[in-house]
This record gives C-alpha cells, sequence and structure tokens, in this order.
C-alpha cells in the first residue's frame, strides 16, 4: 500500500492560528505610520526654511544684497516656489536685525491638515 505524505487538518489550522497572531500583533505598529510620517514632513518643511535663511543670510554677508526677512512668516519666500507648501503655516515672530550681524530666533512651523505635527527651525534676520 502507498504512504500518503502531508499535512494534518490540525497542524493546518494551527499554522493559520499563529498567522492570525502575528497579524494582529503587527497591523496596529503599521496604522500609526500616518503621525510618524506627518512629522517627518514638518520637520523637512522646517530644514528648508532654516536651510533657506542661512543660505539667504551667507549671501547677504558675501554680496551685500538678500532678500528681507524680518519676520518669521517671511522666512516662507526663502523656499522654492516663493511661498510653503499647502497645509503649512509658520507662527509669526518678530526678528529683529542689528546694524551689524544678525539676529536668530526659533520660528515655529505647523502641518495644519490632519494629522497635524509642529516643529521649529532657526530663522536668521536680514534686512539688506
Amino acid at each position: 500500500m502507498k504512504q500518503q505524505r502531508g499535512f494534518t487538518l490540525i497542524e493546518l489550522v494551527m499554522v493559520i492560528v499563529i498567522l492570525g497572531i502575528l497579524a494582529a500583533v503587527a497591523i496596529p505598529r503599521f496604522v500609526d505610520l500616518r503621525g510618524d510620517a506627518a512629522v517627518a514632513a514638518t520637520q523637512g518643511v522646517a530644514g528648508a526654511l532654516s536651510s533657506g535663511s542661512a543660505i539667504n543670510y551667507a549671501q547677504f554677508t558675501a554680496k551685500g544684497t538678500a532678500t528681507s526677512v524680518q519676520n518669521c512668516t517671511e522666512a516662507a519666500a526663502l523656499l522654492q516656489g516663493g511661498a510653503l507648501p499647502s497645509g503649512y503655516a509658520i507662527t509669526s515672530a518678530a526678528l529683529s536685525p542689528l546694524t551689524t550681524g544678525s539676529v536668530t530666533t526659533t520660528c515655529e512651523v505647523a502641518k495644519t491638515t490632519s494629522p497635524a505635527a509642529t516643529t521649529t527651525f532657526t530663522a536668521i534676520a536680514v534686512a539688506p
């Protein structure tokens, strides 16, 4: 007589149960990625604002011409396209540039769409 090979029904059910338990544990870890992505995107915008501000100040120092930045919200003009991406807002704070040197301040950028996120960036005042 031939001997049959294969899995029993109990073995198959146990594999399905184990896979179900693993899925129940893993799915909640991936569901919360939207919040992490919002924070990362906001940090990216803040990094772009901070870099634009530093480049603007470097241009002012080297050439004496630059875009005037005397308020945190004016730093958005330093981005490519001259404005913040849609869904973001900068908290307004005045910068007081000195006649020689510069003034830096910490400004806040927020993602206004869901899920919301907030982070800070450094703006350098320039008054050409």
